[in-house]
């Protein structure tokens, strides 16, 4: 949606205020979240605010068919770090060579198909998005668990992050327009309905089972986000991209499954 035209920090503005409005309109129904939990919103807020801008600077320099797949990718190997260090969570064996996996596959994106490192700023800021990806992440894995009522810590999270970027773009947007604003503002309300249900999803999620398996099965969807990429879009070498997404996708679920190892 970001990345399809026209003004990407309106869209995914709008879509972060969606998603914070569906989140306050939560609130009233769930409890507050624990006093322990509250220290990790703080951090995960602040960490989204740059990875909201992180997002949108990457889709400015570079493809979907390639930032995406590196940014997802790279996540669940740092979350595998993280969960290893805060949480006490190990991988086996078969869960160590996905991550070989992943890394080869997220390198060989990095690289293109002429094997040399791709000029311009746009996998350095893909590398840094999946590391803040692998950052809220962890905090929201730890965080949730210590909620109390998990779907508190989901609501809370949702309005509260939203403000400070919300209140970001509106200040950038405020001279241009209304009716070139219009199209991209009905746009960002779906996109931020699904973003809502979906990182929702996600925490609850890794409130009752290990960090990086939900993060891992979470970024499968790398292959849709390179066909869509090559497709949709017309970004150039689609089928080399859609197959080394492909390797991601195949080492994350490696990932995923080598829980019952």
């Amino acid at each position: 949606m970001v990345k399809s035209g026209g003004d990407p920090w309106l869209r995914m503005g709008t879509t972060i205020a969606t998603a914070g409005v569906i989140g306050l309109a939560f609130t009233p129904f769930f409890e507050l979240p624990d006093r322990a939990a509250w220290p990790y919103i703080a951090i995960s807020i602040a960490i989204h605010q740059v990875y909201f801008v992180s997002v949108c600077l990457g889709y400015r320099f570079g493809d979907l068919s390639q930032v995406y797949p590196i940014q997802r990718g790279i996540a669940p190997l740092l979350v595998a770090v993280g969960g290893y260090y805060f949480a006490n969570e190990y991988l086996n064996t078969q869960g160590m060579i996905a991550v070989a996996l992943i890394s080869l596959a997220i390198l060989s994106l990095a690289l293109g198909s002429n094997l040399r490192l791709t000029a311009g700023p746009a996998v350095p800021i893909a590398l840094f998005t999946g590391a803040l990806i692998a950052a809220y992440t962890v905090v929201d894995g730890l965080g949730g668990r210590l909620a109390g009522d998990i779907f508190g810590y989901i609501a809370w999270l949702s309005a509260l992050e939203a403000l400070p970027f919300s209140l970001l773009v509106l200040w950038m947007v405020r001279r241009k327009p209304r009716a070139a604003n219009r199209r991209h503002i009905l746009t960002g309300i779906g996109g931020g309905a699904l973003a809502f249900l979906a990182y929702g999803l996600v925490i609850w999620a890794m409130s009752l089972t290990h960090l990086t398996y939900v993060s891992a099965l979470r970024e499968t969807s790398v292959i849709l986000a390179a066909w869509m990429g090559s497709r949709l879009l017309g970004e150039p070498f689609g089928r080399y991209r859609i197959i080394a997404a492909s390797l991601v996708a195949a080492g994350v679920l490696m990932l995923q499954i080598s829980e019952a190892g």
